[in-house]
């Protein structure tokens, strides 16, 4: 198979950056991905693994992917996918709209963009997410506007992913 690259951007700053898919460690993640592109949402920045910038989805895939390449400790310039029950995330701490409460599944395609990441919930223990992604082009710019929406707010702010 070809390499399969994507464009990840925050909309409203106009920053771009290109990733390449990993299809040979997360293959099962990485159709399902490119199956649902493009895909687009708001933005927010995490509170708990540090260097984190996360759009949320409705599940896409038909079914749920393994937990294939995972990690608890995600390096600048990686993607990753973690699935939620909206029990998990749907509590007033985590000040999500009326889309993540109990009864729902989430998908929550992440960016981090810098290091000593560490994807611990004190809500619910370790976290791990499958790495699906690597950043090739763009990190320092992409970290510069996550580090400006991390001090300035995510309020209007857009996640996208789309084929290159």
């Amino acid at each position: 198979m070809a390499d399969r690259f994507i464009d990840v951007s925050l909309v409203k700053r106009d920053v771009h950056c290109t990733a390449k898919l990993l299809d040979d460690r997360a293959p099962i993640t990485c159709a399902a991905v490119w199956d649902a592109l493009p895909l687009s949402g708001d933005v927010y920045h995490a509170k708990y693994a540090r260097n984190e910038i996360y759009a949320l989805f409705p599940p896409f895939a038909k079914s749920e992917p393994p937990l294939e390449n995972p990690t608890v400790t995600p390096i600048p310039g990686d993607l990753c996918y973690f699935a939620f029950a909206g029990t998990e995330l749907g509590t007033k701490a985590y000040g999500y709209g009326a889309d993540v409460r109990p009864g729902t599944t989430v998908v929550d395609l992440a960016l981090f963009y810098e290091r000593n990441n560490l994807l611990l919930n004190g809500d619910v223990g370790w976290v791990p997410g499958i790495v699906w992604g690597r950043l090739v082009d763009g990190l320092d710019e992409m970290a510069a506007a996550c580090n400006d929406l991390w001090r300035t707010g995510a309020a209007g702010e857009t996640l996208s992913f789309r084929r290159a």
